[in-house]
């Protein structure tokens, strides 16, 4: 058992070695306050920054010049949402993430803990996770960049490679496009190479018209000319089309027809519809102008009814007509012949 001396002597050492000490872990515990403090304060000043900004530019991009949006990119409220939404999502993310880390580091120094170790082991496993989840990794960092240079938003119609359709949804791992027949494709960002998008700035419809070889090509190009104008004054053509139809001339000949290309600067994603109703004015008014599409007109011949066959009443010839012919004679029953052995008088037979 211990002496009351020797727990004297522990006590008096503990009571020394916490005042020798103290002093020191209160100015570890006040710099360890004082760096939580100083993360937290500048983590929501650097996310409130980030929000404000994020703000400002999408009210940026809705406040645009009419012909800088019309030269650029026209983008709707909802691609405008979703855009500023997940940018401002990364950048409040990865701030808070630098920030906080920094912070805990900087903790685990005041607590005078070796870091190297810990460094050396973080450094092994982002290795590791870095091999296993590369294609998690690539596919997140293509759909930030695809984000913040804005290649392609909701309600654009792109084609990426893999699938065609409209987005409905983009995410920093996956873009979520509805095709023409209503499926939905979901493409991962990594495995997007190139982006065709038909949404952004203008649009082109190009129509080729067929006419008959011996047309009049100036006449041709004053009805097409017409049915254009007559077109850009009607709604909704008149905000779809953004200049005047113009009859590019020939595109080609042949031995019965030459086509006549034209074409119109449209809305994106108006240049389908544009054509398919600049095709049906144009065929309306050549058939008020008297214009054939291809070729030359065909006359319509009345039908007539075949005359009647005058052999049509005789009957066939047939064999029973004739009671002397070799087919009459075959079907006449056989005469009656008696049986063998018995004389044509019909008595007994004779040995």
């Amino acid at each position: 058992m211990p002496s009351l001396d020797d727990a004297h002597t522990s006590v008096t050492n503990a009571a020394s070695w916490v005042d020798e000490n103290w002093q020191g872990w209160l100015a570890a515990g006040l710099r360890i306050v004082l760096i939580l403090v100083i993360a937290v304060v500048l983590r929501i000043v650097v996310r409130r920054m980030i929000t404000k900004l994020i703000a400002r530019m999408a009210r940026g991009a809705s406040s645009a010049p009419i012909g800088r949006a019309l030269d650029g990119l026209l983008v709707n409220a909802e691609r405008r949402r979703q855009r500023s939404e997940a940018i401002g999502s990364v950048l409040r993310s990865v701030a808070s993430f630098v920030i906080l880390g920094t912070a805990a580091l900087t903790i685990l120094s005041v607590l005078q803990i070796n870091l190297a170790p810990l460094l050396a082991s973080a450094g092994v496993a982002g290795v590791a996770i870095g091999f296993g989840a590369r294609n998690l990794v690539t596919d997140f960092l293509s759909g930030v960049f695809m984000i913040l240079e804005d290649q392609y938003g909701v309600g654009d119609v792109i084609d990426a490679g893999v699938a065609t359709g409209t987005v409905i949804e983009v995410g920093l791992r996956v873009t979520k496009l509805r095709g023409d027949n209503g499926e939905i494709w979901y493409v991962r960002n990594g495995e997007v190479k190139r982006i065709g998008n038909m949404s952004q700035g203008w649009a082109t419809a190009v129509v080729d018209v067929q006419v008959g070889y011996g047309e009049d090509l100036d006449r041709v190009r004053e009805v097409i000319t017409r049915a254009a104008e007559e077109l850009a004054k009607e709604e909704p053509w008149n905000e779809v089309l953004w200049e005047p139809v113009e009859v590019l001339g020939l595109d080609s000949v042949t031995g019965d027809m030459m086509i006549v290309q034209v074409q119109a600067k449209t809305m994106p994603g108006k240049a389908l519809s544009t054509a398919r109703e600049l095709r049906w004015r144009i065929k309306r008014a050549f058939d008020r102008a008297g214009i054939r599409i291809v070729g030359t007109a065909v006359q319509a011949v009345p039908a007539q009814e075949p005359p009647p066959d005058p052999s049509a009443a005789v009957a066939p010839p047939s064999a029973m007509s004739n009671p002397t012919s070799p087919q009459a004679q075959s079907v006449e029953p056989l005469p009656n012949v008696p049986p063998t052995g018995t004389p044509p008088g019909g008595g007994p037979a004779t040995k």
